[in-house]
């Protein structure tokens, strides 16, 4: 990347890109006027030729086409005074030829615009001119050097009686061909002013855009780049204003979930192709404005921000925020066992001071029944989660969940036809989506007429089949696709993290097993939420 740059240091050349650009077409402008001018004044030579050549035989064809001419080289001799040496001067006058000689058929002149070269042989060879063939040539002679044209003299009846040789002072024709090259030199100094000034314009253009920035400097930006896109723990998406995508780099290939060696492949490419429909494509392509949009690609939940481009473009950034959300999601669990502990904890003192005036009061019998229903109550509730879930986490947060809802004054029960065996294949996967549907079911069945949270859980061959029916108000049948879109929620953030993510991610991981997830409404009113895992068990 640095080697034009040392040959431009070596040469004396300008450090700046735009003036070594600027300098390049000019040279290229310059050698390009150059040539065309050759190339043109090449072929401009040859024809000027053509055309001295030409124009000496038209002379010669219109002298010989005289039947008098053939008659006076017959009838006169080879004298300065002849009829012929007249009338051959006449023609070189009226034309402007260099000269106009009539030989004989034995070579001799029969005129010469130098008289004492009249009776002398030719100095070039006449055979083809008087076997009767017509020539055109450039050839020197004692004139010098003369474009010449020969043709046969015919006397009346038909008979070659001489040759007629017109020749046309070559300096003449090089005297046109100078002539043309100022005009010439013109159009070109025009053409390679207007290439100088279309570079300059270029130049400026490409200035503006590289910042006056050196091939140096523009080689180490991008070497920067390339090392700061792929080395960043964030993701960063860049896209051309028509929606295509111009990079990804690592991280968010990892991100989104596409494979390592696709991110090169995603260029050029629509981002619909890339992502498919839904939210975070949404959100990338600027369809969703805002700050810190959340959206849910596979089984993370991620940041996203859009900062637009000069150009119309865009780019994006993303950020991991799966470890963040599951850790809110556990201080909510904790902040409501820690509650559901406190409000235990005064409870249970209460039940202590009643058993302590029962003993005092001298009615043992009472207190010891009074014991065996607290005791009974709490060892009942999970007997019953333990004999229908088998499964030690899913019973544990179950357990969990009945001791909150008791706080919150919403029973929580199992549904009769609950069994789940201990072979589930992903039980954390299955304790997120119950974790989510029970919170969202005590959320809705609070404050409710007569407020009730069932949980129903149970196999079917290897599938599970998991359902959450509360007596909250339920959902309108035209929102219950809409509730699992990332970032829809009818309740108020909460300080730590922002809410409409718990349903979408129950669809997400339901989805990645193969299954389902659906909104319904309940029997007797409310909502009821269904998941299918087909393959959930071993």
């Amino acid at each position: 990347m640095r080697f034009p740059l040392l040959s431009a240091r070596r040469l004396g050349l300008p450090r700046r890109a735009v003036s070594q650009i600027l300098l390049t077409q000019l040279a290229i402008a310059a050698g390009v006027a150059v040539l065309a001018t050759g190339l043109f004044l090449a072929p401009l030579s040859a024809q000027l030729d053509d055309q001295a050549m030409r124009r000496a035989l038209a002379i010669a064809q219109s002298a010989a086409a005289d039947p008098a001419l053939a008659a006076r080289v017959l009838s006169s001799g080879a004298s300065a005074d002849s009829p012929v040496q007249s009338s051959a001067e006449r023609i070189r006058r009226a034309t402007g030829a260099e000269y106009v000689v009539v030989l004989d058929l034995d070579g001799i002149r029969r005129s010469h615009p130098s008289a004492d070269r009249i009776g002398l042989p030719v100095s070039t060879d006449p055979s083809d001119a008087l076997a009767g063939r017509e020539v055109m040539e450039i050839d020197d002679g004692t004139l010098g050097r003369s474009a010449r044209g020969k043709v046969p003299l015919l006397a009346s009846d038909g008979e070659i009686v001489g040759a007629v040789s017109v020749g046309i002072a070559y300096d003449s024709v090089r005297d046109r061909l100078l002539g043309a090259i100022p005009g010439l030199l013109a159009y070109a100094g025009g053409a390679l002013a207007a290439g100088a000034l279309a570079a300059y314009l270029l130049s400026r253009r490409i200035q503006r855009q590289t910042r006056d920035l050196a091939f140096s400097d523009i080689a180490g930006l991008l070497a920067e780049r390339e090392a700061m896109l792929h080395s960043i723990r964030e993701g960063v998406i860049a896209l051309a204003p028509d929606g295509r995508v111009r990079l990804v780099n690592d991280e968010a290939a990892r991100l989104l979930g596409l494979a390592p060696d696709a991110a090169d492949g995603c260029a050029g490419r629509p981002l619909e192709d890339v992502l498919g429909t839904g939210r975070t494509t949404d959100v990338l392509s600027g369809r969703v404005t805002g700050q810190d949009l959340l959206t849910v690609q596979g089984s993370r939940v991620l940041v996203a921000n859009r900062m637009p481009t000069e150009d119309g473009g865009a780019v994006a950034t993303l950020r991991d925020r799966t470890e963040l959300e599951h850790l809110g999601r556990e201080l909510d669990s904790t902040r409501g066992l820690i509650d559901a502990l406190r409000a235990q904890d005064h409870e249970h003192a209460n039940r202590l001071h009643t058993l302590l005036g029962l003993l005092e009061l001298g009615l043992h019998e009472e207190a010891v029944e009074f014991v065996t229903e607290v005791a009974g109550v709490h060892r009942t509730t999970a007997e019953q989660v333990t004999e229908k879930v088998h499964d030690p986490l899913l019973a544990a947060l179950l357990v969990g969940k009945a001791t909150v809802a008791a706080e919150r004054g919403v029973p929580l029960r199992l549904a009769g036809t609950s069994l789940l065996p201990d072979r589930l294949v992903d039980p954390g996967g299955l304790v997120t989506i119950l974790g989510n549907l029970v919170d969202n079911a005590l959320d809705a069945a609070t404050g409710s007429a007569a407020p009730l949270v069932e949980v129903e859980l149970r196999a079917e061959g290897r599938t599970a089949v998991l359902r959450v029916r509360d007596s909250g108000p339920g959902v309108p049948a035209a929102r219950r696709e809409e509730i699992f879109t990332e970032g829809w929620s009818t309740k108020q953030p909460k300080a730590h993290r922002e809410r409409g993510l718990g349903l979408a991610l129950v669809r997400r991981l339901a989805e990645r097993q193969g299954g389902s997830a659906r909104a319904g409404e309940a029997a007797d009113g409310g909502a009821e939420f269904s998941v299918v895992l087909p393959e959930a068990l071993r």
